[in-house]
């Protein structure tokens, strides 16, 4: 009966330091990927502005391809949202806030499942013969300590699908 209250005991001691861990934890992430592309930039600025396109290029759709995404506002560009229904993906929805042909494109990004927002920027740069596209993504993680923790592994979690939609951009926009 002893070691039982003692295995109890250390979990219970686990728990507090892994909770008080992530209490020290920073609350911010940030994640950033970028790849060199051998194509005007205008064409690869057409593969990121509309929503219609990303389930082209990015890996979340190639993921689920029964993914149900409906879109709303405008066609492409600042107002263009659109909103998926994962059972493997999750929930969210995105809108572009900011858009600046065919430099960025800035969006807000939300798991409502998870209370959690974000916002990202696709940066087209010019880079030799092409451009350079730089895809960050940013949020705070708020005062949880458990989030905390998942925050801290945002970039091991989603470096990985930037660095495959990039690639599959790349493949795209370089395709004749």
């Amino acid at each position: 009966m002893k070691w039982l209250i003692r295995v109890v005991l250390a979990v219970v001691a686990l728990a507090l330091v892994f909770v008080g861990v992530g209490f020290l934890l920073p609350s911010q992430f940030h994640v950033e990927r970028s790849v060199a592309i051998n194509a005007p930039a205008e064409k690869v600025y057409a593969l990121i502005v509309d929503p219609r396109e990303w389930k082209r290029w990015t890996v979340w759709n190639q993921r689920d391809p029964a993914m149900k995404v409906e879109y709303a506002g405008p066609p492409s560009g600042v107002g263009a949202k659109w909103s998926w229904q994962s059972r493997t993906e999750g929930n969210g929805q995105m809108e572009f806030v900011e858009a600046d042909p065919p430099n960025r494109l800035a969006y807000r990004l939300s798991f409502p499942e998870f209370g959690m927002q974000s916002k990202g920027l696709l940066r087209v740069v010019p880079d030799g013969a092409g451009v350079r596209v730089s895809w960050t993504n940013e949020g705070d993680m708020g005062s949880n300590p458990l989030n905390r923790w998942f925050g801290l592994m945002m970039d091991r979690l989603v470096g990985p699908d930037f660095e495959g939609g990039l690639a599959n951009l790349k493949r795209l926009a370089e395709s004749p």
